[in-house]
């Protein structure tokens, strides 16, 4: 039998990245998207590994799924805790507030409680906005997203920092909108436990041939049309290396 690729990721609502898991546990959205087609590609079954956010690098290490593929930009500390492959997504950072205030650029949320998820791409953003006050929401949640909107609705926080994809629901929203975005470029990709080398380059290859054929654009065309493709067109670019960036951040 056919051994499953098992991917940790969270279950909550946060499209058009993915959405809560059906009852079957069939999950939608782009990253499930994404993780389809890596299956397929390598002729495996797909299976889902769902734990609260801070648990799935260390279940990646522990041995309890082969890969994360949830919302993990490449950064030093995570790349010192596992290995990543190229990448199947290239995102900015936004931040939102609610609807009404005036905020228009990081000089304006000096002395403003700003939120982001600990440890995040996100978190080291808000730092640079000079006199901000930061609010780290903690990755033990099932839904930290839905948890820092909630303090966002409340009053309790000024500003959500998180990447622009997971507010392109929103922009409509009666409650909520959009003040800036900062054009990060940050690279989200698969990460895999150090000591599987091999289990690296199997996800690496095959994300960079579901990226040549024009299969990852595909994907990203149906679920994230309203953003810019970042692997070039019509079908992207391979990698200029084992593991590279080929989005060019």
């Amino acid at each position: 039998m056919t051994a499953p690729l098992r991917l940790a990721c969270i279950d909550s609502e946060a499209p058009p990245l993915f959405h809560l898991a059906d009852p079957d546990g069939v999950r939608r959205g782009y990253e499930p998207a994404v993780a389809e087609l890596l299956a397929a590609e390598l002729g495996r079954p797909l299976e889902w590994v769902c734990l609260p956010w801070a648990e799935m690098i260390p279940a990646v290490r522990r041995g309890e799924a082969d890969a994360v593929l949830c919302g993990q930009g490449v950064t030093p500390a995570r790349s010192a805790l596992v290995d990543f492959t190229r990448p199947y997504a290239v995102f900015h950072e936004s931040v939102l507030v609610r609807r009404g205030d005036p905020v228009r650029g990081p000089e304006e949320l000096r002395g403003r409680r700003v939120a982001a998820i600990a440890g995040s791409t996100n978190l080291a953003l808000a730092e640079t906005f000079d006199g901000a006050v930061t609010v780290p929401f903690g990755g033990g949640s099932d839904d930290v997203f839905g948890e820092m909107l909630a303090a966002l609705r409340a009053g309790e926080v000024d500003a959500v920092v998180d990447d622009d994809v997971v507010f392109v629901p929103l922009d409509d929203h009666p409650d909520f909108a959009l003040a800036f975005t900062v054009r990060t470029g940050n690279r989200w990709a698969l990460g895999v436990a150090k000591e599987h080398p091999g289990r690296l380059a199997e996800l690496d290859g095959a994300l960079g041939r579901i990226t040549a054929d024009g299969r990852l654009a595909e994907a990203w065309a149906r679920w994230l049309p309203a953003l810019e493709y970042p692997f070039g067109g019509p079908f992207g670019g391979s990698s200029s290396g084992p593991f590279g960036g080929g989005a060019g951040v």
